[in-house]
C-alpha cells in the first residue's frame, strides 16, 4: 500500500512539474484547409490564427515567439479573443499586436477576459459545465479596442465587414463572446454577398454550438474560435476532458468539419489564466492556416 501510494505521489508530482514546463513551451502549427471557392486566379491565403494570449505585463517570451511566427509571411492576422490576462496589460497588448498587424490586414473579436479580470476558480468546476464569469474586476476594454483600431486592427463586435485581401474580397462576420451572452446574431446581416466572394469567414471567441449553427446555416466556409485552451489538460489517447462550452470534446482543438457543412478551427491558445499556469499534452500554440481552393469537382454541402 505504501509503495503504491509513493508511486501515485511520484506520478502526480512529475505530471505537475511537466505541466508547469509545458504551459510556456510555445509551438507554431501549420494546417492547409481546402476552403476557398474554386477559381483559376486564386492561389492561397495565409492566415495567422492567434487566440487566448491572456497577456501579462512584460511577457518578452510571448512577444519573441509571435515575432518568429510573423516570419511565415501571413497575409491576414486573426485574433479570437481573451487577449488580456492582467489589468495592467492593456498597453502591452496594444504594442504587441501592433507588431503583428504591421504590413497586413488584421481582424479580431473579444472574449470575456478582455472585459473582466481573472479570478481564482477550482479546476473541478469545469467538469460541471461552462464556467460562470466573475464581473468583479472590470478591465479597460474601451482603451484596448481604441488602441487596437489605431494600430490597424478591425475589432468586430457583432459586425460584418469585407476585407480586401490577396485573393479578393473576404466576407467576415465577428460575433461578441457567447460565453457571457454578448453574441447577438440578430444584429448582423447574414445574407450571401453579391457578387460572390472566394471566402466567407466567421470569427467568435467561444465556439458554442448555437453560434456555429448560425455560421453554417448562412453558408460560411470557415469559422475560427478559441476559448477552449484545447482542454488545457489532455489525456494522451483520449484528448480533452473539458472545453468550457457545449462543443463536442473531439472538436476542442484544431481543425474539424462542423456538421459536414463548414470548416472549424479552434485554437488551443497561447496563454492561460493567471491562476492556472499549467498545461498537459496541450502545448500553447499559434496556427498558420493556408487556405487553398476546394477541388473543382467537390460541391459544398
Amino acid at each position: 500500500m505504501k509503495r503504491a501510494l509513493k508511486r501515485l505521489v511520484t506520478v502526480a508530482v512529475a505530471g505537475l512539474t511537466w505541466g508547469l514546463i509545458e504551459h510556456r513551451w510555445f509551438v507554431l502549427r501549420h494546417q492547409t484547409i481546402p476552403t476557398l471557392a474554386p477559381c483559376d486566379a486564386v492561389s492561397a491565403l495565409r492566415v495567422l490564427h492567434i487566440s487566448d494570449l491572456h497577456l501579462r505585463p512584460g511577457d518578452r517570451r510571448m512577444r519573441q515567439f509571435l515575432r518568429r511566427s510573423l516570419t511565415r509571411g501571413p497575409d491576414l492576422a486573426v485574433v479570437t479573443g481573451d487577449i488580456l490576462g492582467h489589468p495592467d496589460a492593456v498597453d502591452d497588448a496594444i504594442d504587441l499586436l501592433a507588431e503583428v498587424v504591421a504590413g497586413r490586414q488584421g481582424v479580431a473579436v473579444l472574449g470575456s477576459n478582455d472585459r473582466f479580470g481573472p479570478t481564482l476558480k477550482s479546476p473541478l468546476r469545469y467538469f460541471r459545465g461552462p464556467s460562470r464569469v466573475s464581473t468583479a474586476l472590470r478591465l479597460d476594454t474601451d482603451r484596448l479596442v481604441v488602441g487596437l483600431k489605431e494600430a490597424g486592427w478591425h475589432v468586430l463586435c457583432n459586425e460584418r465587414i469585407t476585407l480586401d485581401t490577396a485573393i479578393g474580397g473576404v466576407d467576415v462576420i465577428g460575433l461578441d463572446d457567447p460565453h457571457i451572452g454578448a453574441a447577438s446574431p440578430a444584429q448582423v446581416d447574414w445574407s450571401a454577398p453579391t457578387p460572390a466572394v472566394p471566402l466567407r469567414l466567421g470569427l467568435v471567441h467561444a465556439p458554442y454550438v448555437g453560434i456555429l449553427d448560425h455560421f453554417a446555416d448562412a453558408g460560411f466556409d470557415l469559422t475560427l474560435a478559441g476559448h477552449t485552451h484545447g482542454g488545457q489538460v489532455r489525456v494522451p489517447g483520449i484528448g480533452a476532458l473539458v472545453d468550457n462550452c457545449d462543443l463536442p470534446l473531439r472538436m476542442a482543438r484544431g481543425l474539424s468539419r462542423y456538421d459536414n457543412r463548414m470548416w472549424l478551427h479552434v485554437s488551443a491558445g497561447l496563454g492561460n489564466s493567471l491562476y492556472a499556469p499549467l498545461r498537459f499534452a496541450c502545448r500553447p500554440e499559434v496556427s498558420v492556416l493556408d487556405l487553398v481552393p476546394r477541388p473543382a469537382l467537390v460541391t459544398k454541402l
